[in-house]
């Protein structure tokens, strides 16, 4: 019979939500990314105004100021939106780690029955093998024994005299 892990339908259940995870803390990462690619994004447009601001007219430099500080304002905001966002991703990783030490436990478990298995089926088939030596063993006797009483029939000695 060959061997079947009872448990592997929760193995699979626990694999399927290790993968789904995965990619919450995937997507997570990806989040980070574009919240940080929007700082950058912004961190250029702060530089890129004030390189500007020095080149303009006097009358433009209120402007200017106000633009910077609105840009100032959502660099904050980002920066914000981005600790969260590590935040959220560690929360994330958190549960991965937690999903995958379910995983290996019974995956140990897993192997471990498989080795129980193995040595069952070993200590079975060592079993049937002296079965069938110790018949062997008996057939052969009992063939000798029967060859010794056929040869002291032919010599004439009758055993059941004795």
């Amino acid at each position: 019979m060959p061997f079947r892990y009872r448990l592997d339908k929760v193995l699979n259940y626990r694999m399927n939500k290790r993968d789904e995870q995965l990619e919450v803390v995937k997507l997570a990462q990806m989040e980070v990314l574009k919240i940080e690619n929007e700082i950058e994004k912004n961190n250029q447009t702060i530089s890129k105004t004030s390189e500007d601001m020095r080149h303009a007219q006097h009358i433009m430099l209120e402007a200017y100021d106000n633009f910077l500080q609105h840009l100032y304002k959502v660099g904050e905001e980002l920066e914000q939106k981005k600790q969260e966002a590590l935040q959220k991703l560690e929360e994330e990783k958190l549960k991965l780690v937690e999903l995958e030490k379910a995983v290996k436990v019974l995956e140990k478990h897993k192997e471990k029955k498989l080795e129980e298995y193995k040595e069952e089926e070993k200590q079975k088939e060592m079993k049937m093998l002296n079965e069938i030596g110790s018949q062997r063993h008996f057939t052969n006797t009992k063939n000798k024994h029967e060859e010794e009483l056929e040869e002291l029939k032919q010599m004439g000695i009758d055993i059941d005299e004795y």
